[in-house]
């Protein structure tokens, strides 16, 4: 009698067509423990601390969304965190409410007035770039603050009114231990390398464009 993988299969299939439970689950549960044991071994070579460098960039939505993620879980560890938001602040969004019953523990700063397109006045742009990136190496530099997340900086940058190397100069500033998350659209090359984690947001589908949905409350702001 033979005895291929195809006919010890075949035993231990039950009359629905399916592995007999009880081998199944006995093979599940090895699988189970090689992959624990994998992972107990990374989680053991692995046990260095330091502040990281964090980038979400790319055309897809969720990449302030993201950043506000790590704010609200760093926050929920009792530490504090810094938010400096470059371009955007022509309006309150409904994360700066939400945050606010975080009181001292959260500084946030929205130190530009709107898209380029809306203000169209680049020499003021610039300017409103230069003074939030003079607040955000405050906090850069303050061992207080975990987290410093500069929103839209990327986008900053892309547009020339800040360079790669003026940013990446002062994150190295940073404490040991202080995390710096940055997002925006069409992060340098630069930064990308000198980052420790990049995630790139892929647009699929967006209904803005596809069907002439407005931005919402509690979405998009």
């Amino acid at each position: 009698m033979s005895n291929t993988p195809l006919d010890q299969t075949a035993a231990e299939l039950g009359m629905g067509g399916h592995l007999a439970p009880e081998k199944d689950d006995a093979g599940y549960r090895k699988r189970m423990e090689r992959r624990q044991e994998v992972q107990r071994q990374r989680v053991e070579e692995r046990n260095k601390e330091k502040g990281l460098i964090l980038v979400f960039t790319g055309q897809g939505k969720g990449k302030t969304t993201a950043g506000l993620g790590l704010v609200l879980r760093t926050l929920g560890h009792g530490e504090r965190v810094a938010i400096v938001q470059f371009i955007k602040g022509g309006w309150e969004p409904g994360e700066a409410r939400a945050l606010q019953a975080f009181g001292d523990q959260v500084a946030w700063h929205a130190l530009g007035e709107g898209f380029t397109w809306e203000t169209q006045d680049r020499q003021r742009d610039q300017q409103l770039v230069a003074e939030a990136w003079e607040t955000a190496l405050s906090y850069l530099r303050n061992s207080d603050f975990k987290l410093v997340l500069l929103d839209e900086l990327n986008v900053a940058m892309k547009l020339g009114y800040i360079t790669a190397e003026t940013v990446i100069e002062g994150l190295r500033e940073r404490p040991e231990l202080c995390h710096v998350a940055v997002t925006g659209r069409g992060a340098p090359a630069e930064l990308i390398e000198a980052a420790d984690l990049v995630t790139e947001m892929t647009l699929v589908h967006h209904p803005f464009r596809e069907q002439g949905v407005k931005a919402q409350a509690g979405i998009e702001f």
